[in-house]
């Protein structure tokens, strides 16, 4: 007697072996490390800046980034990156500096000093969700003839105490707020130098102040605060 033979087994077999056969050709595409990048221009100067990010240019064509400006996160490759400023339309570098961003982080690059003297200066963003009811504030001296600064919201004692220029404050919880009044002074004189205020704060949200310009000047590189959202 011949054996028997069971071919639905056979075409079973058979099928899953082209299946995996087939998932064994596709190619597997690897991920893409990304990191997100921020800019500000902190420098008190009446320059107009490009920006670029390796060979990329990131400020717009036919738009200015002048002392104050900010761009948004963009999205760039992890690891180390090489970041160029330049005059308006020049391509001529004033400054290049290579910095590593790790994946999945966000940073804010600020462009700061004299403009004789410009520096990059690197911040790690914390990004991490504030408190519900609360949101988070960090705080940065970036003016480059002030004295040691101190944050305060009006009314109250003060928020961070004693950041010199280029330094900068961790994240700190602050209540929310449709108008909130910010003040800085200085360390150690308690005079009054910058205000913001009816500023919104919002639940939940993540802001940088940072103090900017030069206490000497009378133009429009004087010595002020800005306020931003993380987006």
């Amino acid at each position: 007697m011949k054996p028997s033979i069971n071919y639905t087994n056979i075409v079973v077999v058979f099928i899953l072996f082209l299946f995996i056969t087939s998932c064994a050709k596709k190619e597997v595409v690897p991920l893409i490390d990304v990191s997100g990048l921020s800019i500000v221009n902190a420098s008190p100067s009446l320059e107009n800046l490009d920006v670029y990010v390796d060979n990329t240019k990131v400020t717009n064509t036919g738009a200015v980034f002048t002392f104050g400006g900010k761009i948004d996160y963009l999205t760039a490759y992890s690891g180390s990156r090489k970041v160029t400023i330049t005059r308006k339309d020049s391509g001529v570098p004033l400054k290049s500096e290579l910095f590593i961003l790790e994946p999945q982080f966000g940073y804010t690059l600020f462009i700061i000093d004299r403009f004789a003297d410009i520096k990059l200066m690197l911040l790690p963003d914390n990004l991490t969700k504030p408190t519900k009811g609360k949101a988070s504030v960090r705080f940065a001296n970036l003016s480059p003839d002030s004295e040691p600064l101190t944050l305060a919201i009006e009314g109250n004692t003060a928020l961070i105490t004693n950041i010199a220029f280029t330094n900068y404050s961790n994240a700190i919880l602050v209540d929310i707020g449709d108008k909130v009044n910010f003040e800085v002074r200085e360390h150690r004189t308690g005079n009054l130098i910058a205000s913001l205020s009816d500023i919104k704060i919002e639940e939940e949200k993540i802001y940088t102040i940072y103090v900017k310009g030069l206490k000497a000047a009378i133009d429009d590189t004087k010595l002020g605060a800005a306020i931003y959202a993380h987006k």
